[in-house]
């Protein structure tokens, strides 16, 4: 099997990723076992299905939409991008680092937590990028066209599997029920859900899919964000360090997303300066509501 070859070749990241699977699938028996604070949990799950929502009304918009151009796609992309990375920031690091010193009565340790929080995020998006198909032996048989479509395909794949993360770093925001954190994390992926909806949408429209089947498709793609509140406030709630370990663990997971997927392809039509633009702005926004709202 391809998985097995795969696993072969690259060992060490395999090893790290079954090993991230294992602690995971163990904190959320811990969880099952200790009991939810059911408030909390309609609080994560909300947020969720709030991130499901926007990605739906923003594939809506391509009802009304005749022609975009991908300057604007990639500006949207990169306003998306800043406010994740914003949020990672301000409403995941800095918050676990608060929280784990709180608990630890040390600094430096605190910080380690968080740290070791984002490495393990950073590897488990590794390990699912390398596991997940990026081609297709057909496009050696159809040609660029067949390339053109996959290119589409594997982005709004993309899209998708970063919903996992957004969604995982709304659940453990909402962990012990504050909502100085959990809102504006969670406004600023709903924010930049919608842009992102839109993008998916457009792709599929531009591969020849009828503006129906884009939106159901666009829509369909932020489903894993309520999969992933669950996820994320389930490990984040099973033992006292795993909360700020999960802060950690989803900031890294959307930082990776957004330099590994998001910036590479608003670089790729040669618009990175309307993307970087709209990233700084992004940026600015979200840790304007963070700060402000926070």
């Amino acid at each position: 099997m391809a998985w097995r070859a795969q696993a072969r070749d690259r060992p060490w990241l395999s090893l790290s990723f079954a090993t991230i699977i294992l602690i995971i699938t163990g904190l959320l028996v811990v969880s099952t076992y200790k009991g939810v604070h059911l408030q909390h949990f309609y609080y994560a799950l909300s947020g969720g299905f709030a991130g499901l929502i926007a990605t739906t009304l923003g594939a809506a918009v391509i009802f009304f939409t005749r022609t975009s151009s991908l300057r604007t796609q990639d500006s949207l992309l990169g306003f998306a991008a800043g406010m994740m990375l914003a949020a990672s920031a301000f409403s995941l690091i800095l918050p676990g680092i608060e929280t784990a010193q709180e608990i630890l009565d040390q600094r430096f340790l605190a910080a380690g937590i968080v740290a070791t929080g984002l490495g393990l995020g950073t590897i488990m998006m590794l390990g699912l990028d390398y596991f997940t198909p990026h081609g297709s032996t057909n496009e050696v048989l159809c040609g660029a066209e067949c390339q053109r479509l996959s290119g589409v395909w594997l982005f709004v794949f993309a899209i998708a599997l970063h919903n996992l993360p957004e969604g995982m770093a709304i659940g453990i925001s909402f962990t012990h029920g504050e909502l100085k954190i959990g809102l504006p994390l969670t406004l600023a992926i709903v924010i930049q859900d919608i842009p992102e909806g839109f993008a998916v949408a457009l792709a599929l429209r531009s591969a020849g899919l009828t503006s129906r089947k884009a939106f159901l498709i666009g829509g369909t793609s932020g489903l894993l964000e309520p999969l992933g509140a669950v996820l994320g406030f389930t490990i984040s709630n099973s033992i006292v360090l795993a909360y700020p370990l999960s802060m950690g663990l989803a900031a890294g997971a959307m930082i990776f997303v957004v330099c590994h997927e998001v910036i590479p392809e608003t670089h790729r039509n040669n618009h990175q300066a309307v993307a970087t633009t709209g990233l700084m702005l992004g940026f600015a926004m979200m840790m304007f509501l963070d700060t402000a709202l926070g």
